[in-house]
């Protein structure tokens, strides 16, 4: 998901091995259809996940992937990725709070014991753990009424673990979603020729 990087990543992979990689990306001939305004700005993470959460879940199904943004990827029963919401990861979050205001101390991403800190550690961590877990469970909710059913729900992405079992429905974690996504792609890319 890092464009520039794309085609030197080609080159090193064409020079060492002597097959051409695939790459993961819109125009790809795989059973995801992309439903969305522009399936080209889909990023080679979301198709992953999209890919490997549907084949292990089916639909409608919401991965959700805790990365440098937070990702809710929204597949129906039918396979097709309809779109969904992309949020600030907790991690950049909380980096942009300690360099951007200047008494804001750097804190361990971890839920403290009380949502009202007593100190600005605790304060600071009530707010982006506490809130990311707000704000995923209503988004979630959001989803179901706007789709009118409901969705099973899986989590990817570093803070899968710690966050997960804060939500208030039950969640899967698979900690090798994007991976899983990127061997079923290359499976049905291979069976396609």
């Amino acid at each position: 998901v890092v464009p520039n990087l794309t085609i030197p990543f080609m080159k090193i992979v064409e020079g060492y091995l002597t097959s051409k990689p695939v790459i993961v990306d819109s125009s790809l001939k795989i059973r995801l259809k992309l439903s969305v305004d522009n399936p080209a700005s889909v990023g080679a993470d979301r198709i992953c996940n999209a890919v490997a959460g549907f084949q292990k879940y089916g639909g409608p199904l919401v991965v959700l992937d805790f990365g440098t943004a937070t990702t809710f990827d929204v597949i129906t029963k039918d396979n097709e990725f309809i779109g969904g919401i992309i949020a600030p990861g907790i991690e950049m979050t909380a980096n942009i709070l300690h360099k951007l205001a200047a008494k804001l101390p750097k804190v361990e991403l971890r839920f403290p014991a009380a949502v009202i800190g007593k100190n600005t550690e605790t304060n600071i961590q009530s707010g982006l753990m506490y809130g990311t877990v707000d704000l995923i469970n209503g988004l979630l909710n959001r989803i179901e009424k706007e789709l009118g059913q409901q969705i099973k729900t899986i989590t990817t992405g570093g803070m899968a673990k710690v966050v997960t079992p804060y939500l208030n429905r039950e969640v899967k974690i698979e900690h090798d979603l994007t991976l899983q996504g990127l061997r079923l792609i290359f499976e049905q890319v291979k069976n396609n020729k």
